[in-house]
């Protein structure tokens, strides 16, 4: 049945009917099918032909555009956001550290993926991101809004860079999230030392001695709580009384010594006598093949009473201003024996001297003046 202008409708023998449009390009005589009445009507067949008459105006042909609308369709389909956040998640999890990169992948599964994983990435607007980060700051979660943001935006642009997307909407949208407040680790004074290392030694919380034995040694090396309760016993190096943290536990990737003054080697000593058979330095009284937690240092801190004063991180503070006020030593020497990131070049001349004579002696003096006000009887 004709309409006009090449188009029509076939009626099939059992009653179907379908519009079709018969035009010529390129000297060639073509079909394009337009879809089913009355699915389509007779008004949006004509628009149909219509369009396509435009199109053979422009040079293009019909049916090719209609299948690259297609496969554009499929292919949109296929590129959801959580398709394309894993292939971005396995290019780049070989260079971080495995603790991190299971971090990534979790934040994601839990905060970002149950909300618009399925989507397809080109679908996603600012508004529909913006919706999903404020979910995490409704939970309080300020710092890691902002983060799984950043996270958001690097999926993002590696579409863009693989053809998949034309625009990050993540861009410049930190404006809109609640300012994040500067966080800082509560550490007591120095002039407060004396008091705290009477209540350790007096085991004031009531705690294990692999506990006790962990702050002890977290107070004389002042390492991080994730490099101190992972510790094993295969870093501890008893003759050149030196422990030796691999690049992999490591905040910077760098490997870093911790000379190991007479006090803290006694500690080491004494706890081998309980968990030497197990790997870790300090293991859970539950799952001895697993490292005590994080929350096991600040659970013992709370039960000595010390809640909201002291933290795991800062025993760090804590021995550079001791060790600066009291023993005279450089800053520069103890911010090396801290692992922090050089800022400077001169601070990056500093970290390839290492000091590691100075402070061998520097950890040994520091024991040694805890030990006068009261870590050792």
């Amino acid at each position: 049945m004709a309409d006009g202008g090449g188009l029509y409708l076939l009626v099939k023998p059992n009653g179907n009917k379908h519009w079709r449009l018969k035009y010529r390009i390129g000297g060639k005589e073509k079909l394009l099918a337009i879809g089913a009445y009355p699915l389509f009507s007779l008004a949006d067949a004509r628009q149909a032909r219509d369009d396509a008459k435009r199109l053979i105006a422009n040079g293009e042909d019909p049916v090719i555009h209609k299948n690259k609308a297609k496969q554009t369709v499929i292919r949109d389909a296929k590129n959801t956001f959580q398709v394309i956040a894993m292939e971005w998640y396995e290019d780049r999890k070989d260079i971080w550290k495995p603790r991190y990169a299971q971090e990534v992948l979790k934040r994601l599964e839990e905060d970002i993926f149950p909300h618009i994983g399925k989507f397809p990435i080109k679908d996603i607007n600012r508004p529909l991101i913006l919706e999903v980060i404020r979910k995490i700051e409704k939970r309080g979660a300020v710092d890691l809004a902002k983060r799984q943001l950043q996270k958001c935006g690097e999926i993002f642009r590696y579409a863009i860079a693989s053809g998949r997307l034309d625009d990050d909407p993540t861009y410049k949208m930190s404006e809109a999230l609640k300012p994040v407040k500067t966080q800082h680790f509560s550490s007591i004074e120095v002039e407060e030392l004396p008091q705290f290392v009477a209540d350790l030694n007096a085991n004031k919380g009531r705690l294990y001695t692999t506990t006790q034995n962990a702050l002890r040694l977290m107070l004389l090396t002042f390492v991080r709580t994730n490099e101190l309760i992972n510790a094993k016993w295969d870093e501890i190096d008893f003759e050149r009384k030196r422990w030796v943290i691999p690049a992999e536990r490591m905040k910077m990737g760098k490997e870093h010594i911790v000379p190991l003054a007479d006090q803290a080697v006694r500690i080491l000593k004494a706890q081998r006598e309980i968990s030497g058979q197990w790997d870790h330095v300090f293991p859970s009284p539950v799952k001895p093949k697993q490292s005590i937690s994080n929350n096991t240092i600040l659970g013992a801190l709370k039960r000595m009473g010390y809640q909201g004063r002291m933290t795991g991180h800062g025993f760090r503070s804590l021995a550079m201003g001791g060790i600066k006020q009291e023993l005279g030593y450089r800053h520069e020497v103890v911010d090396r024996q801290l692992a922090h990131t050089p800022k400077s070049k001169i601070d990056k001349a500093y970290d390839r001297a290492a000091f590691l004579e100075e402070r061998t002696r520097m950890m040994q003096d520091w024991a040694d003046y805890i030990a006068r006000i009261g870590v050792e009887k």
